[in-house]
């Protein structure tokens, strides 16, 4: 499905051998906190992609009177995974060659970025991954709790990297590598089976601790389904296992 693209931002020079960041946001109905966010992202000075991916609530008026923002929109509902593919994508047609993803639901602090551009400070093309501290405080939900534990063991013996905190949205792809592992997954699923299929191929995934905001429940935007997502994540997990086992990666 062809995606809308509209507004444009300002990029590196195509000559600058420099590295070049773009922050991609995906967003899907998140009309209580995206301005927010986008308006402390845009303090980075670094090129925004926000991907709409499909939102039928007052998120594309709010993202459209934004500017300084690239905002690149999909009909419909395509899932995160597939949100980022495309922020990826655009990222790459603007000539840079890192991403960072962040959600669009408050939960991540942008002056983050930072720390995770640091870690990879050292010229290595890796995976960063923001590994959140305080995930015990008493907003956090348990099924996000349980569900980091259930998937870091998972991507492990799926044959992805042993880490503390799988499920965070919150990283540095570096581009175009993280355009052609060949991960099928379009929804939050994407999230664990990349980190799967960058290893395999070669792609190191390190951590460096990040901030992160729970709101009270009642404030709260999330859209992570316990027991469906659950289903997927055992089928995508299934799936990389049968693959490992019988060498057809």
């Amino acid at each position: 499905m062809k995606a809308v693209v509209s507004r444009s931002c300002a990029i590196h020079d195509a000559h600058d051998t420099r590295p070049s960041v773009a922050c991609i946001i995906p967003v899907y109905n998140h009309e209580q906190r995206i301005e927010e966010v986008i308006r402390e992202t845009l303090e980075l000075g670094l090129p925004i992609f926000v991907i709409d991916d499909g939102s039928t609530d007052r998120t594309p008026d709010i993202i459209g009177n934004i500017e300084g923002i690239s905002v690149i929109r999909h009909p419909l509902n395509l899932g995160k995974g597939a949100a980022l593919l495309t922020g990826f994508a655009a990222a790459v047609e603007h000539n840079c060659n890192w991403a960072v993803t962040i959600d669009g639901d408050g939960q991540h602090r942008p002056e983050d970025a930072e720390t995770l551009l640091q870690a990879a400070g050292d010229g290595r093309r890796v995976i960063v991954v923001g590994r959140r501290m305080g995930m015990t405080g008493k907003n956090v939900p348990w099924t996000s709790r349980f569900g980091r534990g259930f998937s870091n063991f998972w991507v492990w013996t799926s044959g992805g990297p042993l880490i503390k905190d799988s499920q965070s949205g919150f990283r540095l792809y570096p581009l175009p590598e993280s355009l052609y592992l060949g991960v099928t997954s379009r929804r939050y699923q994407f999230e664990v089976e990349v980190l799967v299929r960058a290893k395999l191929q070669g792609i190191d995934t390190i951590e460096a601790p990040v901030q992160v905001v729970y709101q009270d429940r009642r404030e709260r935007v999330s859209h992570f389904r316990p027991w469906l997502d659950f289903k997927r994540n055992s089928a995508i997990f299934s799936k990389l296992i049968f693959e490992r086992i019988f060498g057809i990666f």
